[in-house]
């Protein structure tokens, strides 16, 4: 990976607490699932044992993605900005649906931080992309599946 990966502090844990599972435990598995299957003998009609290499080459593989994208992390504590009240990466903003009068707060996080149940979007949704670089007052139209929408910034915070 050539690019920075932007992540939240929160969202770096996250990333080294599931490598560490993956190193610690899935590793340890998967290895004690092929030698079960390979003490079964004939490797060529062995169901398990093809099934155990096929998880050990996700497990490496996601080992190998998640280990890219820490080292490739550009960490941001959200604490720490000082953005002057502007929506910037890692922001908090309460929203009010012009409609409907509905109000709502999305933090901006990376792509692997996203969780819509969790109201964490991603910096390359179609929500964040619109409030990027918006004060608290602005209205921003937003190209929802639905249609454009308008909401208000009423809030930016650094939590």
């Amino acid at each position: 990976m050539n690019t920075t990966v932007p992540l939240t502090k929160y969202g770096a844990e996250l990333l080294k607490e599931e490598l560490h599972q993956l190193k610690t435990k899935e590793r340890r598995i998967v290895i004690d699932a092929i030698a079960e299957a390979r003490s079964h003998g004939d490797l060529s009609e062995n169901a398990e044992y093809d099934a155990a290499k096929e998880r050990q080459a996700f497990v490496e593989g996601r080992i190998a993605e998640l280990e890219g994208k820490l080292s490739a992390a550009q960490i941001i504590d959200p604490a720490t900005l000082d953005a002057e009240g502007r929506v910037v990466f890692a922001s908090t903003v309460d929203l009010e649906d012009l409609e409907n009068g509905q109000k709502v707060s999305y933090q901006i996080v990376g792509l692997d931080e996203a969780d819509i149940k969790l109201n964490k979007v991603s910096v390359t949704s179609p929500i964040a992309r619109a409030l990027i670089g918006k004060y608290a007052g602005d209205v921003v139209e937003v190209q929802a599946p639905s249609g454009p929408r308008e909401y208000e910034i009423l809030e930016v915070r650094y939590v």
